[in-house]
């Protein structure tokens, strides 16, 4: 009977939330971007993300990739540190495991935080874009981490990349510190 007691307390108790608040600098964005981390829909993301964050990992690392109407992506802690060699940013990660992908039925609308990976869906690491505009060709595709409650006007205004691939040129925009909230 303890037992049943005690798992019902721990239901109506308020759930443990967690997420990121960003301070983003640069040439086109400044200012704080506030990031609602879904741990119930991609626990192991999501507990991968905030170590990186709580660890400094993220702090001064460059959104590398940014395309206009589609999405900014940033997280690269291995080669995407401001002041380091901008050629290598975004084929980088951490010294921690990939992970298996969290694939769920959320959609990739506005503002939704999701995993970069590479062809291996198994291979998301540190990397993460938001969206700018729905994405629903990513749906079930990558894993969705969260989505922007605050700062969509900074994320609107991260300094765009060129081409197909959105590499920014000259100095690109950057979390200049990451902290995990609750």
């Amino acid at each position: 009977m303890y037992k049943l007691a005690a798992v019902f307390a721990l239901m109506a108790g308020p759930a443990l939330a967690s997420g990121l608040e960003i301070a983003v600098e640069g040439e086109g964005a400044n200012g704080t971007i506030k990031i609602d981390l879904f741990e119930d829909v991609a626990p192991k993301h999501v507990e991968q993300i905030t170590a990186l964050a709580a660890e400094g990992k993220y702090d001064g690392v460059v959104f590398h990739r940014v395309i206009e109407g589609f999405m900014a992506q940033t997280g690269d802690v291995q080669f995407g540190k401001q002041g380091g060699d901008m050629r290598r940013a975004g084929t980088g990660g951490s010294e921690r495991a990939d992970l298996p992908a969290e694939f769920s039925e959320l959609a990739f609308d506005r503002g939704v935080v999701g995993m970069a990976r590479s062809q291996n869906p198994n291979s998301a690491n540190s990397q993460f874009f938001i969206m700018f505009a729905p994405g629903h060709f990513l749906n079930g595709q990558y894993t969705i981490v969260g989505k922007v409650i605050e700062g969509m006007d900074v994320v609107d205004t991260i300094k765009r990349g060129g081409g197909q691939n959105g590499a920014v040129v000259g100095q690109p925009d950057a979390m200049k510190t990451v902290t995990v909230t609750e």
